[in-house]
């Protein structure tokens, strides 16, 4: 498939970076409103540059859009694309509110098209292996699920462009915008959220809107509990790695980035040694923790294979929009809780 980027940002450089090592696609066309911007990253990676979109969206070889612009801009170009009879895949967080995520629902559903989100942090050996135990019951009953997200953000990181640390662009701090990948871990392994309660503050920077420290209780359908701690005030050499764990009367598994740091199961299976033996955790440094631009890109390109294989055969891709709504339903929860003094929030 051909492929467009809309944002010629530091995500849509890593767009164009996972579009060109893929199998089934190929980079087409970058559109910015910067001339430069649009016109830099077309040439390094072979593609047409666009300023405008109905020019962009008038071609007709182009077939589906990534859209890297700031999240609480989503809305637009990716309706736009839809409307034009593309399919669309759309960075973290597929839009900041349940209501714009649902008429972006709507538009894919009119048009036929396919709407699918960057959710790259399942797609690592490490994520399949704790996937596969929860679907098959290993951890018994679940007791604890939870979360923590410490990383660290200078000041010059919110001063770097206007829109960050803003509700209407950024739609929330260090929960939505640096977490936002955790939390879908999280539900995606644990089952849906019941209810929240949650406290946020911004400790260490100025000039933001929104919080730069969160901690959430979580009660899972299931009955078990957990907690989500997100944070860009917590600075470390090398950055901490983001971590998941579930703990069962059963098993536990903690899950730092893409390694275990405990892979402990009651009743062992044969391909446990394996898991311990290749993926357990070491001395990495935290991807994205104290530097943004510091993640891989094989999981954004093993993101985009997944939906150019589900379009070519008919199905949702595992990273459909109904999959991408629900940690913004999440996260949006938590932030109606902390705004009402820590009031328990029903999903």
């Amino acid at each position: 498939m051909k492929f467009g980027i809309i944002g010629a940002g530091m995500i849509g450089r890593f767009h164009a970076q996972a579009i060109r090592d893929m199998e089934g696609g190929s980079l087409h066309s970058v559109l910015d409103r910067s001339q430069e911007r649009a016109a830099a990253l077309a040439e390094e990676f072979g593609a047409k540059a666009y300023t405008d979109i109905d020019a962009f969206l008038a071609d007709s070889e182009l077939e589906i859009v990534t859209v890297g612009t700031p999240s609480g801009a989503h809305l637009d170009p990716t309706l736009a694309a839809l409307n034009a009879g593309k399919h669309a895949i759309v960075e973290k967080p597929l839009e900041v509110t349940l209501d714009r995520i649902d008429q972006l629902i709507a538009a894919a559903k009119a048009n036929g098209k396919t709407l699918a989100a960057v959710l790259n942090r399942r797609f690592h050996p490490g994520m399949t292996a704790f996937k596969k135990a929860a679907d098959e019951g290993r951890f018994g009953t679940l007791a604890s699920a939870s979360a923590y997200i410490k990383w660290y953000r200078d000041q010059a990181y919110y001063d770097s462009a206007g829109w960050r640390g803003t509700w209407a662009l950024d739609g929330g701090g260090a929960l939505m915008n640096q977490s936002i990948h955790t939390v879908d871990a999280l539900i995606h392994l644990a089952g849906p959220v019941k209810s929240v309660q949650a406290n946020t503050v911004c400790l260490a920077h100025e000039r933001i809107e929104v919080e730069d420290h969160c901690v959430a209780l979580l009660e899972f359908e299931n009955g078990a509990r957990g907690v989500i701690e997100a944070s860009t005030c917590c600075w470390s050499k090398d950055g901490h790695p983001a971590r998941v764990q579930l703990s069962g009367t059963n098993g536990s598994v903690f899950l730092a980035d893409e390694s275990f740091e405990s892979w402990d199961f009651m009743e062992e299976k044969p391909e446990d040694a394996e898991i311990k033996k290749t993926l357990m955790k070491g001395q990495e440094a935290g991807l994205g923790a104290n530097d943004p631009t510091a993640i891989n890109t094989y999981q954004h390109q093993r993101n985009f294979e997944e939906v150019v294989q589900a379009i070519a055969e008919g199905r949702e891709p595992t990273t459909s929009s109904a999959e991408a709504r629900k940690p913004v339903a999440v996260i949006t929860a938590i932030y109606e809780s902390a705004k009402n003094d820590g009031k328990k929030i029903l999903l």
